[in-house]
């Protein structure tokens, strides 16, 4: 279907992809991953025709139909749904355009112009017609539904919508297109849960091959077919999920390491024989021989190290009391939104909480409230009354750092008397090195930033951690490095994320935030998911067994009023 044979990419910054090979087949769903700026973005574009290859060829139909999803939803706040996805036909969306004028002034035209705008209608309806304008207003409503939308919600303004919703619409709209390959680019960036579980379970029904930039590896593992890694500007393919492609790299490593050590080995007795035996009389012709045949040897390379990531870890904690925070009695509104009724909760000493629950359920707000940010309408919120010292990082943490300061001085402002070299030490251990610590943070990328300001919130020991987001815009192996770090931190920790995957790694109680209550589990993300699970199904059950009682006494009712009558 579509083929990339020895692409090559390179910018005035360098070069970001050396020689990639892979292919997209029918049936596909593949991951492609590697750390931030492997060029996996790059890929995309360069499949979506959107940038050329500096070498290279994309071996494609002329008829294949691209369809690309970006991380910035393409979606107008003011236009209404139904406008948004009119919006894909353009010629047929003129015309309904058209159609619906003429129709608004003939409600007002006087004979005269009458004749004239229905002369308009009816060339203007065989024009529709010959787009098959009918046939695409079925469409889109038969796509709305299958988005989730309710049948009044293609008249609400976009604007009304979250972003979840609003990065629906994107989809119906690449999918109106009826591609024949989906390119998606961090399509699960600032969903929540539920919705990203809905993406999950609407893409794999699809039978459009599907190619994905992502760093869930939740998502990729329920997912993906194949799994393509872009590793110093190099493509190596893997089949199956992100799990295994894990395990397929692992074994690949460890068998190309035994091979490498056991050639070395040979090499090694075969070159001390030669030395030994180089000047004898009886063995010199033998000697000669082996170094000629070592001469010909196909040398097995050493496995290539890992790419360099984020190495950190948080400052020793001070040791607090028992009692972190205390929250009693909770009700918070925004104007007539309830977020929270009467919601109670108790932190302590070395919990790892993870808070879950759909966007704008006030997550984000709560966590305001325990630094003081933000007053609760009702209720108490208090952090422990020994020894609790927080450390915040916002969910836009990253995007409130001093854009006009270089990476360097964002650090050293705050411990003005560490030594370059200590400033420099740090910053290594959050991968900038060299020239890149004196770039002005309005020229670092999403990733880069982040990692700043995580690097920022390290200067200052901590044993309540406060985390929003703390893995956005992160790749990978930056989500590996700092989940370790949460593993081995001795304080107490709060942390909101829609990856699941993290979650799982880092969480050892969740805490879920619903329809107003704050309900906790005492277990870790797969006892909750047991939970939640167990919880439907005893629903379902009270259900059936309610819809059972209700016919059993209505088949008694009227048994009943059977008899009542022929007596």
């Amino acid at each position: 279907m579509l083929r990339l044979e020895h692409i090559k990419k390179i910018y005035p910054t360098g070069e970001v992809l050396q020689d990639v090979n892979w292919e997209i087949k029918a049936g596909d769903r593949i991951g492609l991953v590697g750390v931030n700026g492997a060029g996996k973005s790059t890929q995309l574009k360069i499949i979506a025709g959107k940038e050329e290859p500096t070498a290279g060829e994309i071996v494609r139909p002329a008829s294949l139909r691209i369809a690309y999803l970006t991380q910035e939803f393409d979606v107008d706040p003011a236009s209404t749904v139904r406008e948004e996805l009119w919006k894909v036909f353009v010629e047929a969306n003129q015309t309904h355009h058209k159609l619906l004028d003429i129709q608004h002034h003939m409600q007002t035209a006087n004979p005269d112009e009458l004749d004239k705008l229905i002369n308009q209608l009816d060339k203007a309806q065989r024009q529709f017609e010959a787009l098959d304008g009918y046939g695409l207003e079925s469409r889109i409503e038969k796509i709305l539904p299958e988005m989730g939308f309710e049948p009044d919600d293609g008249d609400r303004l976009v604007s009304a919508f979250s972003g979840g919703w609003q990065m629906r619409m994107s989809l119906a709209k690449i999918l109106l297109q009826e591609p024949d390959i989906l390119l998606l680019d961090e399509p699960t960036n600032h969903l929540d849960l539920e919705t990203i579980e809905w993406l999950e379970t609407y893409l794999k029904g699809l039978n459009t091959p599907i190619v994905i930039v992502s760093h869930d590896r939740e998502f990729l593992d329920r997912l993906c077919t194949q799994i393509v890694e872009t590793e110093r500007g190099v493509s190596s393919t893997y089949l199956g999920n992100y799990s295994a492609y894990l395990a397929q790299k692992e074994f690949n490593r460890q068998s190309q390491q035994s091979a490498f050590e056991r050639q070395q080995k040979e090499l090694e007795r075969q070159q001390a024989f030669i030395e030994q035996f180089r000047a004898s009389a009886t063995r010199s012709t033998q000697a000669k021989s082996r170094e000629k045949q070592l001469e010909k040897v196909e040398l097995v390379e050493a496995p290539i190290g890992n790419v360099r990531t984020l190495r950190f870890q948080f400052p020793a904690a001070p040791r607090s009391g028992r009692e972190v925070v205390t929250i009693k009695d909770l009700t918070h509104t925004y104007g007539e939104k309830i977020l929270f009724l009467g919601a109670n909760l108790e932190i302590e000493r070395g919990d790892r909480i993870a808070f879950l629950g759909p966007n704008g359920c006030g997550k984000s707000t709560l966590l305001r409230m325990i630094m003081g940010m933000e007053a609760p309408t009702e209720g108490e919120i208090q952090l422990g009354k020994h020894n609790v010292i927080p450390g915040y990082f916002e969910q836009n943490q990253a995007e409130a750092l001093d854009l006009t300061k270089t990476v360097m001085d964002t650090i050293h402002d705050e411990v003005p008397d560490w030594t370059n070299e200590e400033v420099r030490t740090l910053l290594g251990q959050f991968l900038f090195s060299g020239d890149t610590v004196f770039k002005q943070v309005q020229a670092l990328s999403g990733g880069e930033k982040a990692r700043l300001a995580l690097a920022k919130m390290l200067l200052q020991p901590c044993n309540l951690l406060i985390l929003d987001e703390p893995t956005n815009h992160l790749d990978i192996p930056a989500k590996e490095m700092l989940e370790d770090a949460l593993k081995n931190y001795d304080g107490t920790a709060i942390i909101i994320s829609h990856d699941r995957y993290f979650i799982s790694q880092v969480a050892t109680k969740i805490v879920e935030i619903r329809d107003g209550e704050i309900l906790t589990f005492a277990g870790d993300y797969h006892y909750y998911l047991d939970k939640i699970q167990q919880d439907r199904q005893k629903k379902e059950a009270e259900r059936i067994a309610a819809e059972k009682a209700a016919k059993e006494a209505a088949k008694r009712e009227k048994q009943k009023a059977k008899k009542s009558t022929k007596k």
